[in-house]
């Protein structure tokens, strides 16, 4: 058989701040139920979320999560942010809701998180990638465990471990991996609310920065301030 469609149902605590968060993705709702139960649908060309409202859930005991497959996941996350910006007045990339931007994590494919007004985390991958590209080694191996701990399982505290602990046993590493590192490791203080280590470190990082590798870093240095705020 063909045309089969497969429409996921999340749990959030209340319908409307939800739909409010997705209409920011640039979902538009398609119905709205107050009795029995709240409940909504958003879309978005062809994705289609199913939103449940449960009175007094907590979005920090949830366990909801979908992986969705899409053309080009890396600009799909430029409409994302940009929308959160203006919706938010700044990139949210710590507590609920959230955006993490793209990133390799191990032994996944290259993707990025959203998590809702819910809890419920959205896991963005390009249709046709695969969980099989080489690891990293060094530096850029422990980047990649890191985000598998703060991005994937949503445990920032153990990814700042694993890339400290990195950090520390890579000295040889190249400026621009260190860089990398280190911005990875400021998010991670933002997310653990130590903004002022993060600032710090992201100044550590910027002394790394040179003509010749600025225009490979200006995305991650960009990303950065954008979280720092």
């Amino acid at each position: 058989m063909t045309g089969e469609r497969t429409y996921p149902i999340l749990t959030v605590p209340d319908v409307d701040e939800a739909t409010d968060f997705y209409a920011a993705l640039g979902f538009t709702r398609s119905y709205r139920q107050l009795r029995p139960n709240p409940y909504a649908v958003v879309g978005l060309e062809d994705m289609t979320i199913h939103l449940s409202g449960v009175d007094g859930y907590d979005p920090e005991a949830s366990l909801g999560s979908v992986i969705v497959t899409v053309p080009d996941a890396e600009a799909l996350y430029a409409s994302f942010a940009d929308g959160l910006r203006t919706r938010y007045g700044k990139l949210p990339s710590a507590g609920i809701p959230r955006i993490l931007r793209p990133r390799r994590k191990q032994g996944t494919a290259t993707g990025f998180s959203v998590v809702d007004t819910g809890g419920n985390w959205l896991r963005f991958f390009r249709a046709d990638a695969t969980e099989d590209e080489e690891p990293g080694e060094g530096l850029t191996r422990v980047l990649e465990v890191a985000a598998r701990q703060g991005d994937a399982r949503g445990d920032d505290a153990q990814a700042l471990a694993v890339l400290d602990r990195g950090l520390e046993r890579h000295p040889d590493a190249t400026a621009v991996e260190r860089v990398r590192a280190l911005l990875y490791r400021a998010e991670l203080l933002v997310r653990l609310g130590r903004p002022e280590e993060a600032r710090a470190t992201v100044g550590e990082a910027s002394r790394l920065v040179t003509g010749d590798n600025i225009a490979e870093l200006a995305a991650n240095l960009a990303h950065a301030r954008d979280v720092i705020g």
